[in-house]
């Protein structure tokens, strides 16, 4: 945890500004423009009860947290489908994790290193 203070919207010290660039990046676009729509909260609401609301993350050590939100194994960026064989339930935490991770190896990535 970083003991940095900020006043910004995004929450963010000056130091990690840029881990918020993401979401507040106007070319996003909305969560249905990228495809979140009927037909996948219905898909995602079918991934939730085959999981039986339990998060699927390799990284829960054992434990059995509860699943609000679903994740692609492989990320739509890295070519993954929404195809409910690369969908899994994960815990709200555990989702903010891998997709922090992700994001990260993607700035590295792009960055040359």
């Amino acid at each position: 945890m970083c003991p940095g203070k900020t006043q910004s919207k995004h929450g963010y010290c000056d130091a990690h500004s840029h881990l918020a660039v993401g979401w507040s990046n106007p070319d996003r676009g909305t969560a249905e423009q990228r495809g979140y729509d009927w037909a996948w909260r219905k898909k995602r609401a079918e991934v939730l009860k085959r999981d039986r609301y339990l998060c699927q993350c390799g990284d829960c050590k054992g434990r059995r947290l509860p699943a609000t939100e679903v994740d692609h194994v492989i990320p739509k960026s890295l070519g993954g489908s929404d195809d409910s064989g690369n969908l899994q339930a994960m815990n709200e935490g555990c989702h903010k994790l891998k997709t922090q991770a992700e994001a990260a190896a993607a700035r590295r990535s792009t960055s040359g290193r």
